[in-house]
């Protein structure tokens, strides 16, 4: 189930939720916080072989927290998850969290991409930039942006080669509402592999080696299946589905499980030991709802929002976009 681009909506539209973000442009790094000032029941399924996280294991079903407040991409790798703490400090600052009794605790989950090698590898999103992010999400006049923001600023694809032959992308995001429902990605996509349109056609990733156009990254993957490759590391797509859906934790676990399908629509390979690729759900509560209609829908939003962080990128530090092979 592909969904209908006639219900597509702003992910800004989609009610109990902000976005913010926070970047260093010439370091090449930022941060991007999705916030729920009254707690979001949540989830998360992280299937690469190189996260980088903070808080996912309180997102289990058995686990006693039901709700949290915020969710932040970065990029910065490890260095990355201190910028989880300054949203967490901007929100019990303005009385977000749960309360202990003696004072509010904001539930912060997080997860980073490696974009050290893009810029400079000292630029790294911390916590006043984390501070920024999450006040930035709290501005009338401050909107959801696609490409070089936020997590996606120094985004990259196509990295089997070497950064050599990778590709500038991005952030993105897609949203739509169908019958009162409304589900939405956001995805900050620095893959390994490269990246496929709807009709499965590649529109981005590994760039021959004259640059003019593009290789295929499985073909050149797989050409190499007797050798001992050392897989260049610079990877990780990591994602936020927000949703007005009435879900249970169990189901918003099982809901980013079956989001990654979107990820295997979009980028080929994927999963890989070099990748750290994460979803996270975060779930409002406000309408019942056929849960795997809305995992196909899902699932859907998030192979979108993938495109959108890719052809939504621009050229930066030395690297081609998209836009650049049109």
């Amino acid at each position: 189930m592909e969904t209908n681009i006639n219900n597509a909506i702003s992910i800004n539209s989609i009610e109990g939720f902000k976005i913010g973000s926070a970047e260093d442009g010439l370091g090449g790094t930022g941060v991007t916080a999705i916030i729920s000032e009254n707690g979001a029941v949540a989830g998360v399924d992280v299937r690469g072989g190189g996260p980088a996280t903070r808080e996912t294991d309180l997102l289990k079903p058995e686990n006693m927290v039901q709700e949290i407040h915020a969710v932040v991409l970065s990029g910065g790798s490890a260095y990355g998850l201190e910028s989880s703490s300054g949203v967490m400090e901007y929100l019990e600052n303005h009385g977000i969290g749960f309360d202990v009794g003696v004072c509010k605790v904001p539930i912060v989950c997080g997860a980073s991409l490696f974009d050290l090698h893009v810029a400079d590898h000292k630029a790294r999103p911390n916590k006043e930039m984390g501070k920024l992010a999450a006040e930035n999400a709290f501005k009338a006049d401050k909107s959801f942006k696609s490409g070089n923001y936020g997590a996606g600023t120094g985004a990259t694809i196509g990295k089997y080669k070497g950064p050599d032959r990778m590709m500038k992308s991005g952030i993105g995001a897609s949203a739509v509402e169908i019958e009162g429902l409304k589900i939405g990605a956001i995805s900050a996509v620095n893959a390994l592999g490269d990246v496929f349109d709807l009709q499965g056609v590649q529109i981005a990733g590994l760039l021959n080696r004259d640059k003019t156009g593009l290789s295929s990254t499985y073909d050149e993957m797989t050409g190499d299946m007797a050798k001992s490759v050392n897989v260049f590391t610079g990877n990780t797509t990591i994602s936020c589905i927000i949703t007005n859906a009435k879900l249970t934790k169990a189901q918003c676990t099982k809901l980013a499980s079956i989001a990654h399908d979107g990820y295997a629509r979009a980028i080929k390979p994927v999963h890989t030991t070099a990748d750290g690729d994460t979803i996270f759900v975060l779930a409002a509560g406000e309408v019942e709802v056929n849960f795997d209609a809305l995992a196909a829908a899902a699932t859907d939003q998030i192979h979108r929002a993938i495109i959108d962080g890719v052809i939504s990128s621009e050229d930066a530090y030395g690297v081609i976009s998209a836009k650049s092979l049109i």
